[in-house]
């Protein structure tokens, strides 16, 4: 942990906004079948907005055009990620030290967007604005 610590205090703001596009990339591509064309996040005070575009598959593009089938798609992602919200809530702490108080997200089946949005602990943009001061 000391050592984790350690390479948290070396890294800037951009560095481990990276580090979670990467690993929420990942997530994605192992658990969900399938990774976004591009992900983005941003710390923002305390919180992580996650934002991944071209995350339908083509099964679920052609779905999305049926009817309810964009209701269907949110409901199976959302269950998804509840059922993975552990190895979430272990890969932002990995990468932040912070734990997650709450977890939202949602899918648009018409644009192919993702969002998350991470409630930290703790505000982690003023912490590490704080350790770039000094």
């Amino acid at each position: 942990m000391i050592t984790q610590r350690m390479s948290l205090l070396n890294k800037t703001k951009g560095q481990i906004e990276a580090d979670i596009s990467t690993a929420i990339t990942q997530f994605e591509r192992e658990h969900l079948g399938r990774g976004p064309k591009e992900s983005r996040s941003f710390i923002i005070q305390d919180m992580i907005l996650i934002r991944l575009r071209g995350v339908l598959t083509p099964a679920e593009e052609q779905l999305a055009a049926e009817k309810d089938g964009a209701q269907l798609i949110k409901q199976v992602r959302m269950r998804l990620i509840e059922s993975s919200r552990p190895l979430l809530a272990n890969m932002i702490k990995e990468k932040t030290g912070a734990e997650i108080v709450s977890l939202h997200t949602d899918i648009s089946s018409r644009t192919g967007e993702r969002v998350f949005v991470f409630c930290l602990n703790k505000n982690l943009e003023e912490e590490l604005k704080k350790k770039s001061a000094s």
